[in-house]
């Protein structure tokens, strides 16, 4: 039986098959990418570069990785949760069929990311451009989907700018990079941290449930952990098995309590006009201004306001004195406190604050 936080050493496609349908919050997928790298490649000082050339990514034709991605896509989409979503990572050689594929199984690209590599691997024989980046793409189930995006997270993490579709981000290098006694790679597709962490936190809550089909070295069990999400992976070559178990057992879960809740994405409690005159913020009767002190409007008992005896809700009155269609009153109405001016949305704060600590 399939458990959460739980790696597989198992085929994916087999595997996917004993989980639940529509059971699944997120995927990050890292395929076999089908390098078809040809002949040895070598350094500028004439050491060998050790690149993908791992059997698991071998294939003999497009058709047969064609239908190898298809079988397990398809497995992907009957396990996912109708408003979950999916992250694929390829190269130029395989990420365009990779997409065919997921728009003919009916999934929505939502975003192509691209990852760009301030450290990318040289092109040794000068034959062609340095490829600098690898392409994520971000998909729903449907058009229709109401899938997580945490946006202003994301934003958060980005020094408070929207974050954009090119991520500039280091390979993994240095003491992240997982090697043997040797110094040699243990895994020629180890992913870094900071690239999951973008995923994870983007589209995922608390406790949600991840599934890695190409665990591969083991990061993205690692970032779940970190910010306590759960997970599910599959693996089918056994030498990375020990390497996954090393590293999440030496993960913690992470400090950083506003990104494991996305703090910055909670919806605020909904407040009402009705509540505040209940709890004493608003008086029945009392005016509202807009910001000069002018275009006077009288609370009712009920949270509507009466303007010339006719009866709008807030936003539907600020509305109609603007000569707008909709407009947000709460940013729009006043009251008088002391011969002051008092926007009532500080009200709604309180409120809310108010509430907070009562529950605490």
């Amino acid at each position: 039986m399939i458990k959460q936080n739980g790696i597989y050493h198992q085929d994916c496609i087999e595997g996917m098959k004993n989980l639940p349908m529509h059971s699944i919050d997120c995927v990050f997928a890292d395929p076999p990418y089908w390098m078809q790298t040809d002949g040895v490649l070598m350094r500028t000082e004439g050491t060998t570069y050790l690149g993908t050339d791992d059997h698991w990514d071998k294939f003999s034709s497009y058709h047969e990785y064609d239908n190898f991605t298809y079988a397990w896509l398809k497995e992907t989409k009957r396990c996912l949760k109708k408003d979950g979503s999916i992250w694929v990572i390829g190269a130029f050689q395989n990420i365009y069929r990779i997409g065919v594929i997921l728009q003919d199984l009916g999934f929505w690209i939502l975003n192509d990311i691209i990852w760009y590599k301030k450290n990318p691997t040289p092109n040794f024989r000068g034959s062609r451009f340095t490829n600098a980046h690898e392409t994520l793409l971000w998909c729903s189930p449907s058009k229709d989907a109401k899938y997580t995006f945490n946006y202003k997270t994301m934003k958060a993490l980005n020094h408070g700018k929207q974050m954009k579709s090119v991520w500039e981000l280091p390979l993994c290098t240095g003491k992240e990079r997982c090697r043997d006694e040797k110094g040699q790679k243990l895994h020629n597709t180890q992913k870094p941290i900071a690239l999951l962490e973008r995923v994870i936190l983007s589209s995922t809550k608390k406790d949600d449930l991840v599934l890695d089909p190409f665990m591969g070295s083991g990061t993205t069990a690692v970032v779940c952990k970190k910010y306590d999400r759960n997970y599910i992976g599959f693996e089918k070559e056994e030498k990375y098995l020990s390497l996954i178990e090393k590293r999440i057992k030496e993960t913690s879960v992470s400090m950083e309590s506003d990104l494991i809740d996305n703090i910055y994405d909670k919806k605020e409690r909904r407040v009402s006009m009705k509540e505040l005159i209940t709890k004493g913020y608003l008086s029945d009767k009392e005016y509202l201004y807009d910001s000069r002190g002018q275009n006077e409007a009288v609370i009712c008992h009920d949270g509507t306001v009466l303007i010339n005896d006719i009866s709008y809700s807030i936003h539907k009155a600020a509305a109609n004195v603007l000569g707008k269609e909709n407009y947000n009153g709460w940013g729009y109405w006043f009251v008088k406190r002391n011969s002051q001016l008092y926007s009532i949305d500080n009200f709604r704060g309180e409120a809310r604050k108010k509430s907070e600590s009562v529950r605490i």
